[in-house]
């Protein structure tokens, strides 16, 4: 599953943290895939994010974790009306999408644990 590493030191300091899921058919995850790595590529090269991190949930088959980390609120806003989000919605409803939630969360600071 393509992922986008993040770093031990992070270059700017994110204010915005998105976690959410996505469910789809289990037998449709090879199309997902395919489709999916063009959404994450697109977005770890245009959008601005500070991490972008999609796993496949090992125990629960067809769904997908997101983990994302934006510098501002702005950023993630221009992110969601990218030029890639819409095709890779469609691709999702083709796919048979069952499920999609994500929560925004701001960050008032971090620590090591």
């Amino acid at each position: 599953m393509p992922t986008k590493q993040t770093p031990n030191f992070l270059p700017t300091q994110p204010t915005v943290a998105v976690f959410g899921i996505l469910r789809f058919p289990p037998d449709q995850m090879t199309e997902v895939r395919l489709h999916l790595r063009v959404l994450v590529e697109a977005t770890c090269r245009n959008d601005g994010c500070i991490a972008y991190d999609v796993a496949e949930d090992p125990f629960d088959p067809g769904l997908i974790r997101f983990s994302e980390l934006w510098p501002d609120h702005e950023s993630l806003a221009r992110h969601l009306q990218a030029p890639h989000i819409e095709p890779w919605r469609v691709v999702a409803r083709r796919c048979g999408l069952l499920d999609r939630k994500f929560t925004a969360y701001d960050i008032n600071g971090s620590r090591s644990v």
